[in-house]
């Protein structure tokens, strides 16, 4: 079953369970993939979005809503922040489980290897690795810094 087809299935559920807050977020995770099926369909002809595409958006999902939090936090908000926190929850269960430091640490030394990369300037070809084989899984904001000092010590 792809993902799309959990978030639909997950959909129909939350309406008969009348979950009205599930329903919300889950039906705000449905237009973000039509709007991305959209916007691929005008750019070439695709053939829809796959689950990589929907592992990016639920990731960017996710990463929006925590920042919100913390804003709202900041603003003294802390009814928005916990509604924040639940949506946060509901996306979270489309997305996989998350690799912990030592798993990410392994990841980076495998795409370093698997790349041949040995200085900086091939920072782009281990973070396309990593990507292709760890989309949702790892927080690449956090990574990038972290190949980047592998990459300086090696090279």
């Amino acid at each position: 079953m792809t993902l799309r087809d959990r978030v639909n299935t997950a959909l129909k559920q939350a309406m008969r369970d009348k979950d009205v807050s599930r329903l919300a977020t889950l039906r705000l995770i449905n237009a973000a993939i039509k709007d991305q099926e959209i916007a691929a369909r005008e750019a070439v002809d695709d053939v829809g979005v796959g689950d990589p595409e929907v592992l990016a958006i639920l990731g960017k999902m996710t990463k929006q809503r925590q920042e919100s939090v913390r804003a709202y936090e900041e603003g003294g908000r802390i009814d928005l922040a916990e509604r924040e926190r639940a949506e946060v929850k509901v996306i979270e269960e489309f997305l996989p489980r998350q690799l912990n430091e030592a798993e990410v640490s392994d990841a980076v030394d495998k795409a370093i290897a698997e790349t041949g990369a040995s200085s900086i300037r091939d920072m782009g070809k281990v973070m396309g690795v990593l990507k292709q084989n760890y989309t949702g899984r790892i927080d690449f904001g956090a990574v990038g810094p972290r190949v980047k000092d592998r990459l300086c010590q090696g090279g």
